[in-house]
């Protein structure tokens, strides 16, 4: 299975990466969906439901799926992950709170569709942040490697 996978190695990371990106892209572009759907002034309007919706299920969660499966197969290739370097913890962190961080989305989705969401659009706008501090905290640790 190994020789596989250091076989695969390029193709894998190739299409690691464009799940990242998709997966990325929701992330940063749901919360702005929120900002808008809270800010809303005659009510809301079902199109922004409609935007949340598909984008959370058809592109978020596949992307996020495909970027898990794909990143452990990139870990457990033979001689690409040093576990003795900070690097490969650090960007596991960030990983992981991106991971918490789609969950929580999720849920704030679950709330607006259940009509109990109770965020401004302030602290939407606030929270569209911390995907870009961790994406800064997870490429520079790959990249680095410090």
């Amino acid at each position: 299975m190994t020789d596989l996978l250091a076989i695969a190695y390029p193709w894998i990371k190739a299409f690691h990466i464009m799940a990242v990106i998709s997966w990325m892209a929701g992330i940063f572009y749901l919360p702005r969906l929120f900002v808008y759907h809270v800010e809303q002034k005659n009510g809301v309007d079902p199109i922004f439901e409609m935007m949340e919706e598909k984008l959370l299920r058809v592109i978020m969660n596949p992307a996020m799926v495909v970027t898990w499966v794909l990143g452990l197969c990139l870990v457990f290739t033979p001689g690409i992950v040093d576990w003795g370097s900070v690097w490969p913890w650090v960007k596991a962190a960030g990983v992981l709170a991106m991971t918490w961080f789609h969950h929580w989305l999720a849920k704030r989705r679950k709330d607006f569709k259940e009509g109990r969401n109770t965020l401004t659009g302030r602290q939407y706008r606030m929270m569209n942040e911390v995907p870009t501090l961790l994406m800064v905290v997870i490429v520079l640790a790959v990249v680095v490697r410090f």
